[in-house]
């Protein structure tokens, strides 16, 4: 399926993203291999295959096991650039907000 520079200037419309006009071509392309890859995906003979079982659906991929290490709070700030007592510090991420 081809797909248009229009069409991919109104995706990128409705998807709210900036595509500069150079890259709207290369994109129109991109999106027509992917559509195409997706339609023979839709030609496979997929009728008597059973699906693929990674595990059985009952039981957990690995028994959850307790090993009994912590993250203390010394450990944990050791490494912060800034802290106070038990605390990281971190810059303001707004500043002269008048309320």
């Amino acid at each position: 399926m081809a797909i248009r520079r229009e069409d991919v200037e109104r995706i990128a419309e409705l998807a709210r993203l900036r595509i500069p006009e150079d890259r709207l071509e290369k994109m129109a392309t991109e999106l027509s291999s992917i559509l195409d890859f997706v339609a023979q995906l839709d030609r496979l003979e997929l009728e008597g295959l059973e699906p693929t079982v990674f595990a059985p659906a009952d039981a957990p991929l690995r028994e959850d096991r307790i090993n009994g290490r912590r993250l203390t709070t010394a450990a944990a700030l050791e490494g912060a650039p800034a802290r106070d007592e038990n605390f990281f510090l971190t810059p303001p991420i707004v500043e002269n907000v008048n309320p």
